[in-house]
């Protein structure tokens, strides 16, 4: 993998991912007039659940849905200039322009998977997806040596119904001052499951679900790829490396490898199984910088709120109030329906 560091106009870090042994560049400058950077967002503490809660009013100005010809990622032409100024790359990663937690406490970059804006995640190659993994686990790693900086979170989101405001693929990774409030309870229940137990709850529960088989969706010798019999969504895949490791920096050059293959066929049978293109939430689970490093096993968890044909779930009172989820799709049989479905 080779990088290459430059800066948009108005000081935000831009970052070109490519494979090769050449050099990458040298790429155009940022010739845009751009306003000052936003102020920075707020953070409170809520003491009733001892959580913190991002206040960013700024956000209320950002760029939703707009035409393919004024999408501002892709390649800049001689029309017209984007966020990214070359006419042409692999992966780019850049600070967002408005972004959910300042420089002050934290950092949120954009992460543009291709340069074809009418493509998806599930199009890309397994060449593709290994580069970006390489870019997931670079950004980890530095973004986690930032003063001040607890957890960093690499996800995607696609599709209107999931609540993306931008089509081009990309995705966004999320640097917290804190560490998440899932993540917290997951290392705290893996902490009293290991007390009980003496194992750890992770491993556990991979194990049972590769030795059932019942719903595993895809599988190679390093990642197996299962629906939980918890799913709280009606399609929710976990996505889980063989070997125990934290964070994707730990991930070895074999199982990066090896994550786009089985990947790439949960996606495509995910788009198979009602012949559409699914929204979905991809959000991967490592564990904080500080907390959590005996405990957490590094998983991709994939999930749609589309829950038929022409029927999307929307979080109820229970859901949206409690975090009791309810869901309407039986595991065993969303399993049964992305095994069946054609991989498009």
């Amino acid at each position: 993998m080779r990088r290459a560091v430059t800066k948009l106009a108005d000081g935000r870090e831009l970052i070109y991912y490519s494979r090769g042994d050449e050099e990458p560049g040298p790429f155009p400058v940022d010739s845009r007039t751009l306003p000052p950077r936003p102020p920075g967002s707020e953070i409170r503490h809520d003491p009733v659940l001892d959580e913190w809660v991002a206040i960013a009013t700024h956000r209320q100005s950002r760029a939703v849905l707009p035409p393919s010809d004024e999408c501002p990622l892709c390649p800049s032409t001689a029309d017209r200039a984007t966020e990214i100024p070359a006419e042409d790359y692999e992966v780019v990663v850049f600070e967002n322009r408005s972004p959910a937690f300042s420089h002050q406490h934290g950092r949120c970059e954009v992460v543009c998977f291709t340069s074809e804006h009418r493509a998806s995640f599930a199009d890309l190659t397994p060449g593709r997806v290994r580069l970006i993994v390489d870019t997931w686990a670079d950004r980890t790693d530095e973004l986690s040596r930032l003063p001040g900086v607890e957890q960093v979170f690499c996800f995607e989101n696609r599709g209107e119904e999931i609540g993306v405001t931008l089509h081009h693929p990309h995705g966004q990774i999320h640097a917290f001052p804190f560490v998440a409030p899932r993540t917290r309870q997951m290392v705290q229940a893996a902490e009293r499951y290991e007390e009980r137990t003496g194992r750890n709850v992770f491993e556990d529960v991979l194990a049972a679900e590769r030795s059932a088989g019942t719903r595993v969706v895809a599988a190679n010798e390093q990642w197996t790829a299962f629906v939980p019999p918890f799913a709280r969504w009606p399609f929710e895949v976990h996505v889980y490396p063989h070997r125990r490791t934290t964070s994707i920096v730990e991930l070895s050059e074999t199982e990066r490898d090896a994550f786009g293959p089985v990947y790439l066929d949960v996606l495509r049978r995910l788009d198979g199984v009602y012949e559409m293109k699914m929204p979905y939430v991809a959000a991967w689970h490592q564990a904080p910088v500080a907390t959590g490093q005996d405990q957490l096993h590094l998983h991709l968890q994939l999930f749609s709120n589309r829950r038929a044909a022409e029927k999307l779930k929307h979080p109820a009172g229970t859901e949206a109030a409690m975090g009791v989820f309810l869901n309407d799709v039986d595991p065993d049989h969303a399993a049964a329906l992305l095994r069946g479905a054609a991989s498009l």
